[in-house]
């Protein structure tokens, strides 16, 4: 099994800043891509950014050049820093990791309980 811990989430006013951290542990073989995600319609979740193993970041068009997604390889911990936030970005924010737990090829994917992020006056 493998547990992702989110931390880092809060109430911020507009125009500020926050850092989520979520740290992988458990029986990981390797990591492929970790990431965030929230909620979006018809129960679904967006993607909000992405890192792979080798650094590839994806970012959603809404959070384009406000939010930056990091990597420490080392302690299987991504992070999301989040800059200039406006009340549209207010949602609960899912950490995502993409794993094998062993050298066999198939991959599992595993999502953190979520860290609520709160921006308003």
């Amino acid at each position: 099994q493998v547990q992702l811990v989110e931390s880092g989430g809060g109430l911020v006013q507009p125009g500020g800043s926050l850092r989520l951290s979520c740290a992988a542990s458990g029986s990981i073989f390797r990591l492929y891509v970790m990431g965030w995600y929230r909620p979006a319609p018809r129960n679904q979740r967006e993607l909000v950014a992405t890192i792979t193993s080798s650094g590839d970041t994806n970012y959603a068009n809404a959070v384009k050049g406000r939010f930056t997604v990091s990597r420490d390889i080392a302690n299987n911990t991504v992070y999301l820093q989040m800059n200039s936030l406006k009340p549209e970005d207010t949602a609960v924010y899912y950490c995502n990791a993409v794993v094998s737990t062993s050298s066999a090829p198939n991959k599992y994917n595993y999502w953190g309980q979520g860290t609520q992020v709160t921006v308003s006056s």
